[in-house]
């Protein structure tokens, strides 16, 4: 059996969720895909589960209201060790990055992390990450009773939901006692489209001038185009924007389908969080900007002229 955990996010499976189910099948394991869907109110994520996985396990329960790591890894070690997993896939996300090494010491299991891919030869467990600031793909192999992967967000194709509804099956859970409980939250809810999520994402780097031309250019574009809002380390140090758009070694790592960087010069520690884009738009005044050497397309002159006219065209 290979066990994937479906994260999910007001109500709605995940992106990364269906990302999971095509890597796990494509190693071809008997037992078939098993989705564990953690917290609290799951049933209509775990009905989405149900259109793609083989069988669906459900922990619903209040102490899973609030994200754990401790209390997240205890949950995957325990329906692991029940279910006998072979396998056990969970995204690369910043929650499943930190819990997952947490599941693999209780499994004692090997830990293959922000795989690109995935090749299962006789029970040996293929993988290719990359390293470097992503300039470099290394392949690496584990083997053993159960084997835990983290799966690179925008690896892996998004599986369909088919007709058929899988069972679904709830779980009781043995669960230590939290530790940490979190109060409160600043986190503004903006109803934009999460980072992961996008398949549009408008970044803005020091080029934009200030917080204020950063909201008139990057967000004034991102809008029309239904698109995530991202920004470099500078932006973030400046105050500008929260880290929580921050693309790069020290933010999030992106790939979605357009990348478009307004005002980004191109350090190499930013490319490292969105090189792998599929098509890259780079607007900058510098023509000799790094950011021109990876980009598809690029238009040199001044955002401050350009973005507003290719806002004007949006609109109409």
């Amino acid at each position: 059996m290979i066990l994937i955990v479906a994260e999910h996010a007001n109500g709605s499976l995940s992106k990364s969720a269906y990302e999971l189910v095509t890597a796990a099948r494509g190693l071809q394991r008997e037992g078939g895909v098993t989705a564990l869907v953690l917290g609290s109110g799951v049933v209509s994520v775990a009905g989405a589960a149900a259109l793609v996985a083989d069988q669906v396990l459900v922990a619903d329960t209040p102490e899973m209201a609030q994200y754990d790591a401790e209390i997240w890894a205890a949950a995957v070690a325990q329906i692991a060790t029940e279910g006998e997993a072979e396998v056990v896939m969970i995204a690369g996300s910043r929650s499943g990055r930190e819990y997952s090494p947490r599941v693999a010491v209780k499994l004692d299991a090997p830990l293959l992390e922000d795989v690109i891919s995935l090749k299962d030869e006789g029970g040996v467990l293929h993988a290719e990450h990359y390293t470097y600031l992503t300039r470099v793909t290394e392949r690496v192999e584990a083997q053993g009773a159960v084997i835990v992967a983290t799966v690179k967000p925008g690896a892996f194709a998004a599986a369909v939901p088919g007709s058929s509804v899988a069972e679904q099956f709830d779980v009781d859970l043995e669960l230590p006692k939290r530790r940490l409980v979190i109060t409160g939250s600043t986190k503004e809810k903006t109803g934009r489209i999460a980072l992961g999520e996008a398949d549009i994402v408008v970044a803005g780097g020091r080029g934009v001038g200030s917080a204020e031309g950063f909201t008139q250019l990057v967000e004034g574009l991102a809008d029309p185009l239904g698109a995530a809002i991202g920004a470099t380390r500078a932006v973030v140090d400046a105050g500008w924007r929260p880290y929580a758009e921050q693309v790069g070694q020290t933010g999030k790592t992106v790939q979605p389908k357009a990348y478009i960087a307004v005002g980004i010069s191109g350090a190499v520690q930013h490319l490292s969080g969105m090189n792998k884009s599929k098509c890259i738009v780079a607007i900058n005044k510098d023509a000799d900007a790094p950011i021109f050497k990876i980009a598809d397309y690029g238009i040199v002159g001044d955002v401050k002229e350009i973005v507003p006219a290719v806002i004007q065209a949006l609109r109409k």
